[in-house]
């Protein structure tokens, strides 16, 4: 009989049986590791080019993420003396925008650190734990959770068709 083995990358699929949070985090974990797979091989120039309408590039969505993380885990739940959430429509366009400091390799090893960070405080609070939110009130670390899981996939979506376009690479593996 073979062994069956999955692909560690499908961290959804170790995580079927597993509790909420090991469910809710390992979907957002795989979805962040789409959106980097998807910068995997590409120039400055490359992840920087514009190819839709919009300026939404390759490395304006791993800049936006990016603060994504920082806004919804250490600041709303475990902010430090000078935080401030970030949540007006010039803030998110701001968060897209590159400069010319703006390197790849820069914008990934920001994200990763985020991200790891963005872990590290979630795991300090139950699911249940509740936290004011400058326009919806009260929200729980569950729904933040959840939230991520929408906001990254959709935008390792548009990563997805951004690299297609870019050079015809396609697939969340």
């Amino acid at each position: 009989m073979t062994e069956q083995t999955i692909d560690p990358t499908l961290g959804p699929v170790l995580a079927r049986v597993g509790d909420e949070r090991a469910v809710l985090t390992s979907f957002l974990d795989f979805h962040r590791g789409v959106l980097l797979r998807k910068l995997r091989g590409l120039s400055d120039a490359d992840a920087a080019r514009r190819l839709v309408p919009s300026a939404t590039t390759l490395a304006g969505l791993v800049k936006h993420l990016t603060l994504v993380e920082r806004n919804w885990f250490p600041v709303l739940l475990a902010p430090e003396p000078g935080d401030v959430y970030l949540n007006s429509e010039e803030d998110a366009v701001a968060s897209f925008t590159l400069d010319e400091r703006d390197t790849l390799d820069g914008l990934v090893e920001a994200y990763e650190r985020a991200c790891a960070r963005s872990r590290e405080v979630a795991a300090r609070f139950d699911l249940d734990h509740v936290v004011p939110h400058p326009q919806l009130g009260e929200v729980s670390v569950r729904w933040i959770l959840v939230h991520l899981i929408e906001e990254t996939a959709r935008h390792a979506g548009h990563a997805d068709i951004l690299r297609e376009l870019t050079d015809g690479s396609t697939g969340a593996l």
